[in-house]
């Protein structure tokens, strides 16, 4: 954990006026720094440590230097899947991409604006550490907390995934349960408003936000038909990119222990056959990932198809 040098340190930068201009919850930034991807819902379980997983490892092997931040400090799901990559790597002899990866610790200081100071202080400094890199991925946690709201602040494009359903729709919006319109956006949407706000009074800078479907079913259910009508219905209105998401299955629970992703798995494996299952999961990573059109991506490809 970055850690301020002492109390009275800390009390001096509280004091010091801020001559970056920015919000106060918004961490000082470099004029020129790394596109800033944040994986955000207020909701666990929602997949949000799975797709920021692979959303690495899809940048490091189009040879891109990407840092690793990790918000939630209770429960490091980022943290612990690059953990398990680095022990099976180490067991088996195999040498995988890494990103630098980092965990923000919480504050631990019973004041709340001196605990917000030294939180906002260990973020900035960590942005600081990989300000020559290409990429920051950052998973946030499942729940409101004032790093997730840091976190948010500095995103160039912001991922929300979503469980197909509307109890996790409802962190995007209010619905009318007999019509099914939309009635006023939710807490979390608001939040992405205030720092998309703030972002662009501060920096002139915009922040992309993409909502994208997670654990879909292959069945054609009417839930799952209402549900992408309603979305459909909220992402001009409240201003979010819709992407493909991840189908429910099963292979995407299995590679947390080997801290594998779908782009590893021929690795360490000789003569190792992919499935129909895992072609198309593959895809569902490539296809989220040409959604997202971050700056850079796929020029590698296409330079390796030209030169073909």
């Amino acid at each position: 954990m970055f850690k301020v040098a002492n109390q009275q340190d800390l009390s001096q930068r509280l004091n010091k006026p801020r001559s970056f201009g920015l919000h106060p919850d918004q961490p000082k930034t470099p004029k020129k720094r790394p596109h800033i991807i944040v994986l955000g819902n207020e909701k666990g379980g929602s997949g949000k440590s799975t797709t920021a997983m692979h959303v690495v490892v899809s940048l490091l092997r189009q040879g891109k230097k990407v840092a690793a931040i990790d918000l939630d400090s209770r429960q490091r799901s980022l943290t612990r899947y690059l953990e398990n990559r680095r022990e099976w790597c180490e067991r088996n002899n195999i040498d995988l991409p890494f990103p630098k990866s980092f965990v923000a610790e919480r504050s631990d200081l019973n004041n709340v604006q001196e605990a917000q100071a030294q939180e906002r202080e260990t973020f900035e400094a960590i942005l600081d550490t990989v300000s020559s890199f290409d990429f920051i991925v950052i998973d946030s946690p499942g729940s409101d907390t004032y790093l997730s709201r840091v976190g948010h602040s500095v995103a160039d494009t912001l991922i929300t995934p979503l469980n197909d359903s509307f109890v996790d729709f409802d962190l995007l919006a209010e619905i009318d349960p007999d019509s099914f319109e939309v009635k006023a956006p939710s807490l979390y949407s608001e939040l992405v408003w205030e720092s998309r706000k703030n972002r662009a009074m501060n920096e002139r800078a915009s922040i992309d936000w993409i909502v994208m479907r997670n654990r879909i079913s292959s069945l054609d259910a009417k839930n799952k038909r209402r549900l992408g009508e309603v979305l459909s219905a909220l992402a001009p209105r409240i201003g979010f990119r819709i992407a493909p998401g991840f189908g429910e299955r099963v292979i995407f629970r299995e590679l947390f222990p080997s801290g594998k992703t779908l782009m590893d798995l021929a690795e360490g494996n000789p003569g190792f056959r992919m499935s129909m299952s895992h072609v198309a999961a593959r895809q569902e990573v490539r296809d989220l990932m040409t959604t997202l059109k971050l700056p850079g991506f796929g020029e590698q490809e296409e330079q390796q198809e030209m030169e073909a």
